[in-house]
């Protein structure tokens, strides 16, 4: 099954107070290189990155890393455009994998059990850390026309409401699909109870 990975990285950052996708992590990588590393070591060349039109650096930065990147011009209108810019570009993908630029921390363990569970007929799937639904999300191809009229800045998330049924929970000891860096006190080590 021709699944793909989506890295939306096309976000204006505004609560980080600069642009968080590339501020580098404690090993001085930037954020969203290292969220397209795990989806890459997973997907190898299928992996297609969303921007914005101005985020020359970005782009430059993921076609390093192997990714198609995918210049959204109307980003701006929020995360729903982004995607839905992503799944056209993707026009032969049976499943696509959606993650978010600024979750560096999730394990490729959790993102092979998304894709397996897509692989393996799932119409929806995601990870589930402690009872709650994390990143990345899987959604089959059935969805493509609701995936690519997404406009504002909900995502998939009404999607994901209005087929609840489908969707596959999986659960994961992963915290790290829970885990987005909205602001710089997000990089500080997570406190495990």
């Amino acid at each position: 099954m021709n699944v793909v990975a989506i890295l939306l990285a096309a976000g204006s950052a505004t609560r980080f107070g600069s642009d968080k996708l590339l501020h580098p992590l404690p090993h001085d990588v930037p954020i969203a290189v290292q969220a397209a590393r795990h989806l890459r070591a997973v997907f190898e060349e299928n992996v297609f990155v969303v921007v914005r039109p101005e985020a020359k650096e970005l782009s430059d930065l993921f076609r390093r890393e192997g990714c198609k990147v995918v210049v959204c011009e109307n980003a701006a209108e929020g995360m729903g455009a982004s995607l839905a810019c992503a799944v056209r570009a993707a026009a032969d993908a049976e499943g696509f994998l959606v993650a978010l630029g600024d979750m560096p921390f999730i394990r490729a363990s959790t993102i092979v059990a998304v894709r397996e569970a897509l692989a393996a007929g799932a119409l929806l799937a995601a990870p589930f850390f402690r009872a709650r639904r994390g990143h990345p999300v899987g959604i089959a191809a059935r969805y493509r026309g609701e995936l690519e009229r997404l406009r504002g800045d909900e995502g998939a998330r009404d999607l994901l409401a209005n087929h609840a049924a489908e969707l596959v929970k999986i659960p994961v000891g992963d915290p790290g699909v829970m885990r987005d860096i909205d602001t710089p006190a997000d990089l500080a080590p997570p406190i495990v109870v």
